[in-house]
Order: structure tokens, then sequence, then C-alpha cells
């Protein structure tokens, strides 16, 4: 298990792929299911930079990477503003690009790409999302 804490910045997000990548990586996964886990993550990140930080590079986020038994898991763990992801429905792919709604498709993204996404918020211990890659799994 390894724990990094990050600045939330943008300019961070190079290291935050580097860091999750690296334990994909000692998770034996192939170069698809490392890609997978580094554009979950960066797009996790980006929220949280974005939406619970305000974009204002204050806050810290905390990533935690586990490897057991051919599954990779991820924890971000940050102390802003709590979204829940579950609220966001599932973009329509097939509307007109002019008629979609903007956003949302970082969590599609998440979704897609994981095998699974969890997210809690707690007003003490702040907002922590999860998420869970196979080796060899589905998403």
């Amino acid at each position: 298990m390894r724990t990094e804490i990050f600045p939330a910045a943008f300019e961070q997000l190079d290291e935050i792929r580097e860091f999750v990548g690296a334990a994909a990586l000692d998770a034996g996964m192939d170069n698809k299911e490392i890609y997978a886990v580094q554009l979950a993550t960066d797009e996790a990140c980006t929220n949280v930079i974005e939406h619970a930080y305000g974009g204002e590079m204050h806050g810290q986020i905390e990533i935690t990477c586990h490897v057991q038994d051919r599954t990779l898991t991820v924890i971000i763990h940050d102390h802003g503003k709590s979204f829940d992801p579950n609220q966001v429905p599932e973009p329509n792919l097939n509307a007109d690009l002019s008629k979609r709604r903007i956003g949302g498709l970082g969590i599609y993204l998440m979704r897609k790409l994981m095998d699974e996404v969890t997210y809690e918020a707690s007003t003490e211990t702040g907002n922590t999302l999860t998420l869970l890659k196979h080796k060899g799994g589905m998403g």
C-alpha cells in the first residue's frame, strides 16, 4: 500500500497519473488497464480540483493505492465541498453535440473504465472516492 498527498492543482495531474500508473504496473496490469486507471484517476482529481476546491489550489488530495489479489484499489480523499456522483445522470451520447448538457462525462468515463466506483461524504472526515480495477476485468 502506498499513500501520497498532492496539492489540489492541475499542475499535479501528471504526478498523480505517474503515481497510480506505478501502482497499476505493480498489480501486473497491461498497458490498456494502466491507462484506464490513470484516466479515471485524472478525471476524479480534476473534479476534486474544479468542484470540491473551486479551482483555488488551497486544498490537498490524498491518494492511496492498494494491490490485493489481482485488484488495484485507488482511494482518493479530499476535504473540499462534497459531491454525490450518483446524482449525475448518464449522459445522452446520442444527442446532437450542440444539445448535450455540459459536464457529466468524467463520471461516466470513470464508471466505464473501472470495475467499481463508490463515493462517501462525511462532514468529519471529508470525501472519499474509491476506484477498483481488476486485472483482466471488465472496465
